[in-house]
């Protein structure tokens, strides 16, 4: 008998912390304006929908080449078993997303963006669609990366008319990682699917075990790069020793315990929250 869930069984909330951690991370590293703060919120929030709608079309892709079929909170269960009308969800959620970040650019005359943003609007579309994907591909974690690092980071970086410096670039590479590591600790249990499927992940390539560590290696990576942009804005030097800390304790323990996305999203907002209220106290 067909299994049947609900939208919020699905929705799995936490998992758009990885789209919402740069717009905070971006109002940590730079002291946001009133009239930036508004279009910072309102762009996270296009981009937590333009996650959605990749959300959306990765199970319908996965559901249709055989791949993550034992997957409980697959959105293609909520509609019924229908690969189809997920895809359909999933274009309602791209035009609100790119409607919302179109308006956003057009009202706060940021325009200029879309232009370097586009580019990885259509990287992230492409890691689903066609009949092998760029998912199933060798490179679909390095597109994960390049379009939540320069894509994500980078285009909330510019939205608050920052220009491209040390700063941005590290904090390009944190978020570029902190999205592989997520993706990495969300492949073991999928592996023999996977491989049947033909679906080249890492997992696939080399084994659990590395799966795990090199999840937490990227981590650690991530919240080093973390540091480093707080060090080069020279206001939030506690909060990068913050960061050093939790990378060192938290990389080892998502390779102990074999941490899946949640757990490496929670230790992720630990670290944001409490480096936020030390910055908070140093001012």
């Amino acid at each position: 008998m067909p299994v049947i869930i609900r939208w919020w069984q699905a929705l799995n909330p936490a998992i758009y912390l990885v789209s919402v951690l740069p717009g905070v991370a971006v109002w940590m590293l730079h002291d946001t304006a009133a009239d930036e703060t508004i279009p910072l919120i309102l762009s996270t929030a296009g981009v937590v929908l333009l996650q959605h709608a990749i959300n959306l079309f990765n199970d319908a892709k996965d559901w249709q080449l055989g791949a993550d079929q034992e997957k409980l909170d697959s959105w293609v269960r909520v509609h019924d078993n229908n690969p189809h009308i997920t895809n359909k969800h999933a274009f309602i959620s791209l035009a609100a997303g790119s409607i919302l970040g179109l308006l956003t650019l057009f009202v706060f005359d940021r325009l200029w963006v879309l232009v370097y943003a586009l580019p990885f609007v259509v990287l992230g579309l492409l890691y689903n669609f066609g009949r092998r994907p760029l998912s199933y591909s060798t490179a679909g974690e390095w597109v994960t990366g390049i379009c939540y690092g320069p894509g994500v980071f980078g285009s909330l970086w510019f939205v608050t008319g920052q220009s491209l410096n040390l700063t941005a670039v590290a904090g390009m590479l944190a978020f570029a990682a902190l999205s592989m590591s997520l993706l990495f600790s969300h492949q073991p249990p999928q592996i023999d699917t996977d491989r049947a499927a033909g679906k080249n992940s890492f997992a696939v390539r080399y084994g659990a075990a590395r799966t795990y560590l090199a999840a937490a290696a990227l981590f650690a990576l991530s919240l080093f790069s973390l540091a480093a942009a707080q060090w080069l804005t020279d206001k939030g030097i506690a909060a990068a020793i913050l960061f050093i800390c939790a990378a060192l304790i938290a990389g080892w323990r998502i390779n102990k315990v074999q941490a899946g996305p949640r757990q490496v999203l929670i230790y992720a907002c630990v670290v944001f929250l409490v480096a936020y209220l030390m910055l908070m106290l140093m001012h």
